[in-house]
């Protein structure tokens, strides 16, 4: 202010005033006082109905190297304030249930913008922003003679449509999927277009074996015959509530990255046991399946790059090749990653590990197989892994290859002075039933990875004498006087912080076609492989069909299931022994509690939701600021994630682009005293398929900020 005059300083003070009172009138003219700050949009939605409340919007630009939306929701009386926007020009526009979306207007930072809602007119364009699930619960289900040409019958049948390698993979019931695009050809009936339409491109074999041969071709009939019902009119009967209570609150920031051919499977941007590692740095992906271009994001800058992940070995295979055309990219093998990466996490030193191919599956190492003098090998030898690990260094560009005997799909870092690494199987394996991990302090401080690594087998003690013991196979009958070693290798893995022990979840065991699934429990003891002992926890009725889950600091372990719950299960809870000749299973039934999620079910099935959830995520820090230990769910037919917050669950979604689906997410503190600013969950899209979203074959892969402030009006 030096060098100003008196008259300049009144002259000022006189600008700013008019500014704020012309601010202030225009909130006044809309009915309703919205406080804007320079970096903000904010104003008031109406429709010819009134004010909106409850719905999104959205303010989008093209300025910047990547996607750039943020989204908020209207408050009761309709305003809405979207926060701390970068300098760039805005287009804003509402979408919400209900509506028909509205005319896109300049928006611009500072400046209050009162966008028009459009009251949908009729029923049909209202379902057209309807989440997936609203349309996939219209499907109907196989009958009880028609199931029994599938072993393990209901149950098996909804865990692969659900969370198999359908839903799985992507989401059923967006615009994409419920209709038949018409680049796919001709057919004689929508039976025949769906047979043809599941052989499509490089996942076509996958799809065809399971619908045909696993589902007994059921799929079929039941995809076509849905399809047939929307294509003649038929709607939803579910009515999706507009977002309520906390769910106005959050902010949404979706970014993208990569190309629109990749598939990007996870991400990482800090330590999980300490989430402000990394605070406000770049964002890390696998991309599984499609390229070894492995993306990075920089949320600060708005800037996408990559870099080239090698393998050590040339002969690490590609994905197979193209069943038929694909409607999207015909012929071409969009897939060609050698690396397959699955899983990424940041360690505490802003390193991140992958579970990343480094060589051909049948390839291992001598010091993994029989004759070996390595300890774990001594008992459990392995002679093939799937997929290895990898570690990068952002700060070096290092990438180091981490050779490992057994398979890794997640992976997670124990609390303990090792920084032990612990891994899940990809099921590649000729053993599946181990279990590996790698001490990463040795390694750094050997670079030996065959010294800082072991595995073990699952054994339970089955002769309840407290200690490993002799065991009998797992093909053999249980023998009361010996131990019982089982086939149920991990899918999700946690380590426990309360008694480190060691969580995974199995889909299959105890090898019942049903599918019912089971927790395990490790407990490595003091000399692993040697002294660990295992525990197993089946699924009891209503639940199936478990895949991703997390563990709480209270050891209280969380998952999505395909019987439409979030699942609990407290092994505090357990009444009678965990260990013994009855404890195969079965022992603790009550230690399980149930947890309907949100959304309609199938018309056979009313009472379960047909939710779909991929993974689970505990907010044990409190990243996100809806309490530390909050259980988060994958809501991959609800373009979102359900927190379940003091016994409720709270919706957060994506409205736009529709179709986004997710497997796994984490969160991050960038800063502990910035309030909500400070704080959010990162989720990727994790769809093997970015074009079936709104937008088509433009859409790269997004990433997408969740914030929960604390009104709808907050800055």
């Amino acid at each position: 202010m030096a060098g100003m005059g008196m008259r300049s300083l009144a002259a000022l003070a006189a600008a700013v005033f008019v500014a704020a009172w012309s601010i202030g009138s225009q909130a006044q003219q809309t009915g309703a006082a919205v406080p804007i700050d320079r970096d903000d949009i904010g104003g008031v939605v109406t429709s010819a109905a009134g004010p909106e409340a409850g719905v999104w919007v959205i303010a989008e630009t093209s300025d910047f190297q990547t996607r750039f939306s943020r989204i908020v929701v209207t408050d009761d009386r309709g305003r809405y304030l979207v926060p701390d926007l970068p300098p760039a020009n805005y287009q804003l526009w509402v979408r919400g249930y209900g509506l028909a979306d509205s005319a896109k207007v300049a928006g611009k930072p500072g400046a209050l913008t009162n966008p028009t809602a459009v009251v949908a007119p009729s029923p049909a364009v209202a379902a057209e922003v309807y989440p997936a699930i609203a349309w996939f619960a219209m499907m109907h289900l196989p009958n009880d003679t028609e199931l029994a040409s599938v072993e393990g019958g209901r149950n098996r049948y909804l865990s692969i449509m659900k969370n198999g390698a359908c839903v799985g993979c992507h989401q059923l019931g967006n615009h994409y999927t419920r209709t038949i695009p018409k680049e796919l050809g001709v057919f004689p009936s929508s039976r025949a277009a769906w047979m043809r339409r599941l052989q499509s491109g490089q996942a076509g074999a996958q799809m065809t074996g399971l619908a045909a041969s696993h589902l007994a071709g059921l799929p079929y009939k039941y995809l076509s015959e849905w399809t047939d019902r929307i294509a003649a009119g038929d709607l939803p009967t579910f009515k999706p509530p507009r977002p309520s209570g906390i769910e106005r609150n959050v902010v949404v920031t979706v970014r993208d990255w990569a190309t629109p051919k990749a598939y990007m499977h996870d991400l990482t941007g800090t330590d999980w046991r300490n989430p402000t590692v990394n605070a406000n740095g770049p964002l890390y992906g696998a991309p599984e399946l499609s390229t070894d271009d492995y993306p990075i994001l920089d949320p600060v800058k708005n800037i996408a790059s990559s870099f080239k992940a090698p393998v050590r070995d040339a002969d690490a295979p590609v994905p197979g090749p193209v069943l038929q055309p694909s409607p999207a990219w015909g012929d071409e093998r969009i897939w060609t990653s050698q690396t397959q990466s699955h899983n990424p996490i940041m360690d505490s030193r802003g390193r991140v590990w992958y579970t990343a191919r480094v060589r051909a599956p049948n390839k291992n190492p001598d010091f993994c197989k029989a004759g070996s003098d390595h300890p774990s090998a001594k008992l459990f030898p392995m002679t093939s892994s799937g997929r290895q690990l990898s570690v990068y260094d952002p700060r070096t560009r290092d990438y180091r290859f981490v050779d490992t005997c057994f398979s890794t799909q997640h992976l997670r870092f124990a609390e303990d002075a090792n920084h032990t690494l612990w891994t899940s199987s990809d099921r590649a394996a000729d053993i599946a039933d181990t279990v590996g991990w790698l001490n990463t302090k040795v390694f750094d401080e050997t670079g030996d990875a065959a010294r800082a690594q072991g595995w073990t087998a699952l054994i339970l003690d089955t002769n309840g004498n407290g200690k490993r013991d002799e065991y009998v196979e797992p093909d053999k009958p249980l023998d009361p006087s010996k131990d019982k070693r089982i086939v149920a290798d991990f899918y999700a893995v946690m380590p426990n912080p309360a008694d480190g022990s060691v969580w995974g979840t199995n889909r299959t065991y105890p090898e019942r076609a049903a599918q019912v699934g089971a927790l395990v429990r490790l407990n490595p003891g003091p000399n692993p492989p040697a002294t660990a002992l295992a525990e197993i926890f089946n699924i009891p009725a209503p639940g199936f069909g478990i895949r991703g889950a997390d563990i709480d600091r209270h050891g209280i372990v969380w998952a999505g299931l395909a019987s439409g719950h979030l699942a609990s299960f407290d092994r505090r809870k357990c009444k009678g022994p965990l260990n013994g000749p009855k404890a195969t299973g079965d022992q603790c039934p009550e230690g399980w509690t149930f947890h309907r999620m949100p959304g309609p079910g199938f018309p056979e099935l009313p009472d379960a939701s047909a939710e779909s959830s991929y993974y689970t995520f505990v907010d044990q820090q409190n990243t996100l600021g809806l309490g530390a230990n909050t259980p988060i769910v994958t809501g991959n037919l609800y373009d979102g994630v359900h927190a379940f917050v003091n016994g409720a669950f709270v919706t957060l979604r994506i409205p736009y682009p529709l179709g986004f689906f997710m497997k796994g997410f984490e969160g991050r503190i960038d800063n502990r005293n910035g309030g909500w600013k400070g704080r959010g969950l990162w989720v990727p899209s994790g769809d093997r398929t970015p074009w079936h979203m709104e937008g088509g074959k433009a859409n790269k892969p997004l990433v997408v900020h969740f914030q929960v402030r604390p009104n709808p009006l907050a800055k």
